[in-house]
């Protein structure tokens, strides 16, 4: 029985190969266990899902190493990022777009996504402007947590929204957290609430009754209130992963936060404003029958 299926390709020297490793990295991918002899060195990556296919006809093959992605211009951003040189994305006859990377001489890896089937889905757009948001960042690891917050005044004035329409409030640690993000969005002045913090793996059961008491407490508010919430608290087992997800290899989570909470705010406008319609047409026809 198969088990698994590896391609495998040369680098062209140690250069190459660091470069290859930082990219796979970048992009999320797990490590498997490295391998070195007297010949060479091994650096495997695991993949959640995988497939081979075996093609016959016209259609162009682009690279030897093809792999399917959910969000092909955010992955764009980051192999622009990495200093990988990128195609620009283009399309396909088959209803897919794709990009291809060549993060080392000779090696090249495509990437691509299919279409969105569905053209009528509601989504909410990347425009803030006229929006308002309170910001919940914890004191506690401030040294992550500052990082976090510049992520997410970043993302939200790329946005569109003017700095006098962002409020900061800086709780003592995580557990603070919610109850602050309620307050906030009690006071009806906010369309969003993002909330930002830290916590590491420590010795004790500390970090499992922490993390789950900030977790459920942020998705009570946002449901209770009706004020969408954006989570943004690292919850790590070390501070490496931590920097990692505070502006290093896995981006930065503020950042990150902060953009779904525009996109929230216009998905919310859009689907309530849908509703009422929806009502008052509903009431008109009621009106009529009477």
């Amino acid at each position: 029985m198969i088990k698994g299926i590896t391609t495998i390709r040369h680098a062209a020297g140690a250069r190459d190969f660091k470069a290859l490793g930082r990219l796979f990295d970048a992009l999320g991918f797990e490590r498997g266990t490295p391998w070195r002899t007297a010949r060479g060195q091994g650096m495997p990556f695991k993949v959640p899902l995988g497939r081979l296919e075996i093609v016959e006809g016209l259609e162009t093959i682009h690279a030897d190493i093809w792999v399917e992605v959910t969000d092909l211009d955010s992955l764009r951003e980051i192999l622009t990022r990495e200093k990988s040189k990128v195609s620009e994305v283009q399309a396909t006859s088959w209803g897919s777009r794709f990009v291809v990377a060549e993060p080392a001489k000779g090696l090249k890896v495509l990437f691509w996504q299919k279409d969105r089937p569905s053209p009528d889905a509601v989504e909410g757009e990347l425009n803030a402007r006229g929006m308002r948001f309170g910001v919940v960042v914890s004191r506690w690891n401030s040294f992550i947590t500052e990082r976090l917050l510049q992520g997410a005044l970043d993302g939200l004035g790329r946005s569109g929204c003017r700095q006098e329409d962002i409020t900061v409030v800086r709780v003592p640690g995580a557990f603070e957290i919610p109850s602050q993000a309620r307050t906030l969005a009690g006071t009806g002045k906010y369309d969003a609430i993002v909330t930002l913090g830290c916590l590491i793996r420590g010795e004790t059961t500390h970090y499992e009754h922490i993390s789950t008491e900030v977790t459920r407490g942020i998705g009570q508010s946002a449901q209770e209130t009706g004020v969408p919430h954006t989570y943004g608290v690292l919850t790590c087992e070390n501070l490496e992963q931590a920097l990692d997800r505070a502006g290093l290899k896995a981006g930065n989570k503020g950042l990150e936060a902060a953009i779904s909470a525009v996109e929230m705010v216009s998905l919310q406008r859009k689907t309530s404003g849908s509703a009422r319609a929806k009502k008052q047409r509903a009431s008109r026809k009621k009106g009529r029958a009477q």
